[in-house]
């Protein structure tokens, strides 16, 4: 997904000082991030 770009290969979110995003649009992802774990379209913690 879209997400994905956003997240680390363990799935954390990556930090706004690494993605450019200003405070606002980070939290507008981080929301989008949980929406989506919680939705299984995600998952919580990647294997590896």
């Amino acid at each position: 997904t879209r997400l994905k770009r956003y997240l680390t290969e363990r799935g954390k979110i990556i930090p706004r000082r690494i993605t450019g995003n200003c405070a606002f649009h980070q939290r507008r992802l981080a929301n989008a991030v949980k929406i989506a774990r919680e939705n299984a379209l995600i998952p919580y913690i990647f294997e590896g």
